[in-house]
C-alpha cells in the first residue's frame, strides 16, 4: 500500500456489504439487544416457587448484562463477539481439563521422589509451548484461507483426545493425549491472535479488544472449571474429561460461525524479529521489540511461579493433600486476581506510552521477586503471583497497543502470531526452570531475580537503541518503513 492510496477497508466496515454466507444476524451498531422479558412471579406463593422465580429473574439479568458487555462498541457487527465466545470456550476447556488432570499429573508428579514423574510432568506441561512456537508462526504466514476451519479442527481433535483420556485415564495413553490437547490449545491461541485484528470495531483499540477477551476468558474458565470440579466429584476425573469434550464440540461450532472476513489475507506481509532480513518481510520496530523483551521477561516469571510453587508446596507438605490444595489455592488465587485486575484496568484505560509501561511492569515484577528472595515464604510467593499476573496483563495490553500503532495494517496479523510464540517460549523457559531448581523458595527466587534483572536490562537497552544481543535489540529504526507485499 502506497501513501497516496486510501486505507484498505474490511468488508464489515461497508454498510452496503452483505456476505453470502452469514450464519448469525447482524445487529446495527446503534441498536442494542432487547432485554429479556421479566419472569412472571408465581401465582401461588411458596418458598420453593419464590426461590425458583428469583433465580430465573437473576439469571435473566445476568445474561442480559453479559450480552451487553459482549456486544458493546459494535462488537457483534464487527465479529468480535463471535471470536470472544470461542475464546471463552477455549479457556473453559483448558480449565476443565486442568481439573480432570490435577490429581493424576499434578500431585503425583510434584515430588522429588519420582524423577520419572517429574520428567513426564515437565513434558506434558511445558513441551506444548516449545512445539507450537517454531511451527505455528511460519505456518500462519502461509495460511491465507481456512483460519476458521483451522480453529474448528483444533477443537474437533481435542474432542477425540479428551475421549481418549477419559477412556484410558489409568493407562499410559493419558499422557500423549494430554500433550496433544495442550498443543492444540496453544495453537488455538496463536491463531486467535492473528485473527483478532480483523474484528476490531472502529471505535475501540486492539489492546482493549484483547483485554476484554482475556477478561471474558478468565471468567469463563472460572465458571466452567467449577462445573468440571462438580463433574469430577460426582463422576470422577473421567467425568470432567467428558465435559471437556462437550465444551470442545460447542467451540468447534462457534468457530465455524465466525464472520468470513476474519480470513481476509490479501496483501499481508510477514514480519521478522531480526533487524535485517533478506526476504520481503516487515521488520519489527524498536518499540515493538522493547515490548517483546519486557513481556518475555514477565512471562518467564509467570511460568516459573506456576510450576515452582507447586513443587515447593508438595515437597514441604508431604502427606497433607488438603493443606497442599489450600496453599496452592492462595498462590493461584492471588495470580488470578492479579490477571483479572490487570486486564480489567487495561480494558478501560488508554495507554499513552506503552513501551514505558512495559519497562515499569518488568521493574515491578523484578522488585516483587527480589522481596520474595529476601523474605521467602508462602505470603511473598502469593505477592509475586499477584504482582506478576497484573504486570503480565498490563504489559501484554501495551504490546498490543504498540503493534497496532507502529506496524502497518498488512503486518499486524503476522506480528501477533510471532509475538505469541515468543511469549510462549519465555513461559517454557520459566516453567522448566521452576521444575528443575531445588524446592526452596529463596533459591528459586534468587535465580529468577538474576534472570529478570538481565531481561530488564535488555529491555532498557533496547529502548535506548542498543542491545545485549546483536540483531534482537534496539539496533533498528524506531518505526521501520512499511514493506511491500
Amino acid at each position: 500500500m502506497t501513501p497516496d492510496q486510501p486505507p484498505r477497508r474490511y468488508p464489515w466496515e461497508d454498510d452496503e456489504y452483505r456476505p453470502r454466507a452469514r450464519s448469525y444476524p447482524v445487529v446495527p451498531a446503534e441498536q442494542a439487544p432487547p432485554p429479556p422479558p421479566p419472569a412472571a412471579p408465581p401465582r401461588k406463593i411458596t418458598v420453593t416457587r419464590v426461590a425458583v422465580w428469583r433465580v430465573r429473574q437473576l439469571t435473566g439479568r445476568a445474561w442480559a448484562a453479559f450480552r451487553r458487555a459482549a456486544h458493546a462498541d459494535g462488537a457483534q457487527r464487527s465479529g468480535q463477539s463471535a471470536l470472544t465466545y470461542a475464546v471463552m470456550l477455549n479457556y473453559a476447556a483448558d480449565a476443565a481439563m486442568a481439573v480432570a488432570l490435577a490429581n493424576t499429573l499434578f500431585f503425583s508428579a510434584a515430588t522429588g521422589e519420582s524423577q520419572g514423574r517429574v520428567a513426564l510432568y515437565l513434558l506434558v506441561t511445558v513441551a506444548p509451548f516449545a512445539l507450537v512456537a517454531p511451527v505455528i508462526g511460519p505456518a500462519l504466514d502461509r495460511l491465507r484461507q481456512g483460519r476458521r476451519a483451522a480453529l474448528a479442527a483444533s477443537c474437533v481433535l481435542r474432542i477425540f483426545l479428551s475421549i481418549v483420556m477419559a477412556v484410558d485415564f489409568d493407562g499410559w495413553g493419558l499422557y500423549p493425549a494430554a500433550l496433544g490437547s495442550m498443543v492444540l490449545s496453544k495453537s488455538f491461541t496463536v491463531l486467535k491472535a492473528a485473527m483478532t485484528p480483523r474484528v476490531v470495531p472502529p471505535g475501540i483499540t486492539l489492546a482493549k479488544v484483547n483485554a476484554r477477551m482475556t477478561v471474558f476468558g478468565l471468567a469463563a474458565g472460572g465458571v466452567f472449571g467449577a462445573v468440571a470440579a462438580g463433574c469430577a466429584k460426582v463422576f470422577g476425573s473421567p467425568g470432567a474429561l467428558w465435559f471437556t469434550a462437550v465444551l470442545c464440540l460447542a467451540n468447534a461450532w462457534l468457530c465455524l460461525r465466525m464472520p468470513p472476513w476474519v480470513e481476509v489475507a490479501d496483501g499481508e506481509v510477514p514480519t521478522s524479529l531480526r533487524a535485517r532480513t533478506k526476504r520481503p518481510r516487515q521488520v519489527l520496530g524498536r518499540t515493538v521489540v522493547v515490548a517483546l523483551w519486557g513481556n518475555g521477561s514477565i512471562r518467564m516469571l509467570t511460568g516459573f511461579l506456576m510450576l515452582f510453587s507447586a513443587f515447593v508446596v508438595r515437597a514441604q507438605t508431604e502427606g497433607e493433600p488438603v493443606l497442599q490444595v489450600l496453599l496452592l489455592g492462595v498462590i493461584a488465587g492471588a495470580a488470578g486476581i492479579g490477571s483479572f485486575l490487570g486486564n480489567a484496568v487495561g480494558a478501560r484505560i488508554h495507554v499513552g506510552a506503552p513501551d514505558q509501561v512495559v519497562v515499569w511492569c518488568a521493574g515491578a515484577a523484578l522488585a516483587a521477586v527480589v522481596v520474595a528472595a529476601i523474605l521467602p515464604g508462602l505470603g511473598t510467593a502469593a505477592i509475586v503471583g499477584l504482582v506478576g499476573a497484573a504486570a503480565s496483563s498490563l504489559a501484554k495490553i501495551s504490546l498490543d497497543a504498540v503493534v497496532q500503532d507502529d506496524l502497518p495494517e498488512e503486518s499486524r496479523a503476522s506480528a501477533f502470531g510471532r509475538s505469541e510464540t515468543v511469549l510462549q517460549l519465555a513461559w517454557v523457559f520459566g516453567g522448566a526452570l521452576g521444575v528443575l531448581l531445588p524446592t526452596e523458595y529463596w533459591i528459586g527466587f534468587t535465580v529468577l531475580s538474576g534472570l529478570l534483572a538481565v531481561g530488564l536490562a535488555q529491555t532498557i537497552a533496547t529502548r535506548r537503541g542498543t542491545s545485549l544481543l546483536p540483531g534482537l535489540g534496539g539496533d533498528r529504526p524506531l518505526r521501520p518503513t512499511p514493506a511491500a507485499p
